[in-house]
């Protein structure tokens, strides 16, 4: 017999709907069925559907496009075009420039600082001489250094220029100890030391 008003209606739909969450089981249940009807879904709508067709758009002045058919089972061709690169022109090298002289003085007080430090002097008095001349980027890598471990107790020479560019210098200091290999870049705040390394 149909059924003829909504209240029955309703009743019906509760059921249906109610039914998977009735137990674990019925969840499961219908969870691997959904999985089931969307993977075939997959699967059968493109082949029902075909491919479409690409649209030959027209090209700029100067453009050239192939396009190619191939048989099936038949490997296709890359397509070739002779379209500009999104960098059309190539970036440009930093030209070298003379060394700065604010970069060479700013380099020698970072190693005047960096080898002084006195028996007794913590790691935080050690870095509060070092950030004046030092980035702010590279202050907490200076900060696991222990000075008690620096081999040098004074700076014997004047700086070697290595490379040197309009925002950067690349120098090295003799020091009693190791030679330091400094690099000093040019920031908002002025020049500062943004990285070091014990040369031999």
């Amino acid at each position: 017999m149909p059924i003829r008003t909504n209240r029955g209606r309703a009743a019906v739909y509760r059921r249906l709907w109610g039914w998977p969450l009735r137990s674990p089981r019925h969840l499961m249940g219908t969870l691997v069925f959904l999985a089931i009807l969307v993977t075939a879904l997959g699967i059968v709508l493109p082949k029902v559907v075909g491919k479409p067709q690409a649209k030959a758009s027209p090209g700029g002045p100067g453009t050239t496009t192939s396009v190619t058919t191939t048989q099936p089972g038949v490997a296709a061709p890359v397509p070739t075009s002779n379209l500009p690169t999104r960098l059309s022109t190539p970036l440009a090298t930093p030209t070298p420039a003379a060394p700065n002289g604010d970069a060479i003085r700013v380099a020698k007080e970072w190693a005047a600082a960096w080898v002084k430090h006195p028996a007794g002097i913590t790691s935080e008095q050690w870095l509060a001489q070092l950030k004046p001349f030092t980035t702010e980027e590279y202050l907490p890598q200076m900060a696991t250094v222990d000075p008690a471990n620096i081999p040098a107790t004074k700076v014997t020479g004047e700086p070697v220029v290595g490379t040197s560019y309009p925002s950067s210098v690349q120098l090295t200091i003799p020091t009693d100890g190791p030679k330091l290999a400094i690099t000093v870049v040019s920031t908002n705040a002025g020049w500062r030391v943004a990285d070091y390394d014990q040369a031999s």
